[in-house]
């Protein structure tokens, strides 16, 4: 260890030894690319004489040249270090790193290189070629160098580029470790990223974080500070803050999203930041980057967060519904993407991997593998009623294969049920329980039907969260998004992850049915549609920790209350009794139903209106009279209403019910004429 003289001629160990010994201590991974720089400095064959990594800011760039340093000491050579900061001058660059020309062997090591990256050219032309051959030089930087190093044949054979990535799960773990707090919390968040996982751990060790609990906001601070920096203008901060948020950036994604103002300018400016990659499908920004800017923006501008979200959401909505020749899955899946921080999507999709299993449509030859599947997973009742459905509803499943070999690894079946038939009720009982709800609740008017995810199974005994699953619930989230006349939606599981999560979470409700198919019991959850519409679940800005509508949201303009048709008798009886009490009829739940409309007026309006009618009916002349005198003049008592309308209190009695049913009936069909099969938003798009 080196020492530090003091004036008694005695030594100490320096403050720098001990900063470098516990640099050492923290540092882990990187193993591919400490042999690369071993292998070099051995002298090895087919080695290199220049290594330039580049990548993200707090990817641990520099914390590897560190470590290039000790190992290059360790081996007797002279290291020379220069900071990007040494400028953009050929003068400078080569004062500072004029040591490498005394030496035979010595190693020049560049940090910040993007600082001085204007010099690449004279670097390459014209510094190292006058270099040793025993020399070895290393630069660091954000941007990724010009591609004429790999593409010009001298270079190429002693050059190498690489990218620096995330350190792995089992590095990020080891050095989450070696600071003493716990791995997952802060894995999820900041996955392999060095820098997200110090400053998480920075906090961690102040507040322990709860299971699942994001790091603290002043992280999401320092990292966007450190990792972004300080932007041209508000409007490419703006495109940074759509790009974070959305899967994939487009020029035309930034039109909707930033109007007015110049898409193809700040999208070529995206392109060219280090933290941006061009995909098939658009640009994306590193995980830690998007994480860390869209929380950033969610914390402190909610206002413009929400509205940069539903500009966001409505054009690919638009573009979902416009979309030809493209599985639905593949519209859908940007959509739910904005919602992917917590919840049901949270818990349940990995947004990993999607290229690891493909989606068709089922084939005849699939059958048998699929009752086979459907039996290892359930048992054979599940797989006598997969070969039911498959007779009835064979455009109702999808298949998920392995695309290196065509191998079914799941599949999934979305059945739509509109008068479903005895046999098939007898057959299925969760398809039995799921009408027998529904009949419950007033039943279906005409053009509407009910969607079930019937089966979601896969060949792997836990398959959540996976690929395959994250398909079958983006299947799902395509019945009920691309797909007119749901009136129910329904999600039947013997799964307990999904059942759990979608308990807590989510658009579908608890049923409060379990359903026993052989030895397996199937939950089923449920949405009504038209009670709470898909505008209500949509407007929650992402990433919503629960989808469900909150009390805020519950004041939704188009949220209904549908009433099974028993609780909607007994609301018009009540209404009548309450015809004076203004107070009472605002509570009554016809007044959330489909009943009324803007147009409508009040709920008393609407029962006059229906009284009313019964006057125009010589056949219903005497339940008009029953029912105006008692409830609409307010007669004290129903003898006193009797006397008034001249008829014996049985014959009174007969006529006053005849009338309320009358009113009853006509009131529920315009209830159901006015709740009209509903379409999901984007369909009015």
């Amino acid at each position: 260890m080196q020492c530090t003289p003091a004036a008694d001629g005695h030594s100490f160990p320096s403050l720098a030894r001990h900063l470098e010994a516990a640099r050492n201590r923290a540092f882990v991974g990187r193993a591919r690319e400490l042999a690369l720089f071993r292998r070099a400095l051995a002298g090895e064959a087919g080695s290199l004489a220049v290594l330039l990594v580049h990548g993200l800011a707090g990817v641990g760039k520099s914390s590897l040249l560190r470590q290039f340093a000790v190992d290059a000491r360790s081996a007797g050579r002279a290291v020379i270090e220069i900071g990007g900061r040494v400028g953009s001058s050929p003068a400078a660059f080569e004062l500072a790193a004029a040591e490498m020309f005394t030496h035979d062997n010595a190693v020049l090591l560049v940090d910040d290189f993007e600082r001085c990256q204007v010099l690449e050219c004279w670097l390459r032309d014209h510094f190292l070629p006058r270099l040793p051959v025993g020399a070895l030089t290393v630069f660091a930087g954000r941007r990724a160098p010009a591609p004429v190093w790999e593409t010009d044949p001298g270079w190429a054979e002693v050059v190498r580029v690489v990218r620096l990535e995330d350190l792995s799960p089992e590095d990020a773990a080891a050095l989450l470790e070696s600071r003493g707090v716990p791995h997952e919390p802060l894995l999820a968040f900041a996955g392999g990223h060095p820098l997200a996982l110090a400053l998480t751990a920075e906090v961690a060790l102040q507040v322990a974080p709860s299971a699942g609990e994001l790091p603290a906001q002043e992280v999401y601070s320092k990292l966007v500070e450190h990792l972004v920096g300080d932007l041209p203008s508000a409007a490419h901060r703006h495109a940074l803050e759509v790009c974070s948020h959305a899967r994939a950036t487009t020029e035309e994604l930034l039109r909707a999203a930033l109007p007015g103002e110049d898409a193809g300018a700040l999208f070529a400016w995206l392109r060219r930041l280090p933290s941006v990659e061009a995909g098939t499908e658009g640009l994306a920004p590193h995980d830690v980057v998007r994480n860390a800017v869209d929380a950033d923006l969610r914390w402190r501008d909610p206002q413009c967060y929400a509205a940069m979200h539903g500009r966001i959401r409505d054009h690919l909505l638009k573009r979902a519904v416009e979309a030809r020749g493209v599985d639905h899955t593949d519209a859908v899946a940007p959509i739910m993407y904005l919602y992917r921080g917590g919840g049901f999507l949270g818990d349940l999709v990995t947004w990993r991997n999607r290229g690891e299993v493909h989606e068709e449509e089922l084939r005849p030859p699939d059958h048998t593998a699929i009752a086979r599947m459907a039996e290892r997973a359930e048992g054979p009742r599940s797989a006598t009623i997969v070969r039911l459905w498959l007779a009835r509803q064979p455009e109702a499943f999808r298949v998920y294969r392995r695309p290196e070999t065509g191998e079914p690894v799941g599949f999934s079946a979305w059945l739509t049920l509109r008068d479903p038939d005895e046999q098939e009720l007898r057959a299925d009982p969760v398809a039995a329980a799921v009408w027998s709800h529904v009949q419950a609740a007033g039943g279906l008017r005409p053009g509407e039907h009910v969607g079930i995810a019937r089966f979601m199974v896969s060949s792997r005994p836990h398959p959540w969260p996976s690929p395959v699953m994250d398909s079958m619930v983006l299947r799902i989230a395509a019945q009920v998004l691309l797909v007119r006349g749901a009136a129910w939606s329904f999600v039947a599981s013997a799964d307990p992850d999904l059942r759990r999560s979608a308990a807590a979470h989510g658009p579908f409700h608890p049923t409060g049915t379990d359903v026993v198919v052989g030895r397996h019991t199937h939950r089923v959850f449920g949405h009504d549609w038209r009670a709470e519409p898909l505008e209500c679940i949509l407007d929650h800005t992402g990433p919503p920790r629960n989808l469900r509508p909150t009390a805020e949201s519950a004041s939704c303009a188009h949220r209904a209350a549908v009433m099974a048709r028993p609780e909607f008798d007994e609301a018009v009886r009540e209404a009548l009794r309450c015809w004076h009490r203004p107070d009472a009829l605002a509570r009554n739940p016809l007044s959330r139903s489909g009943l009324l409309t803007d147009a409508s007026g009040s709920l008393r309006d609407a029962l006059e209106r229906a009284i009313d009618t019964l006057g125009g009916d010589p056949r219903s002349v005497k339940a008009h009279r029953a029912l105006t005198v008692t409830f609409v003049d307010g007669a004290p008592t129903q003898e006193a209403a009797a006397r008034r309308v001249e008829l014996p209190f049985s014959t009174y009695r007969r006529h006053l019910t005849l009338g309320i049913r009358y009113v009853s009936e006509l009131l529920w069909h315009q209830a159901m004429r006015s709740m009209s099969p509903v379409a999901p938003v984007i369909a009015r798009s």
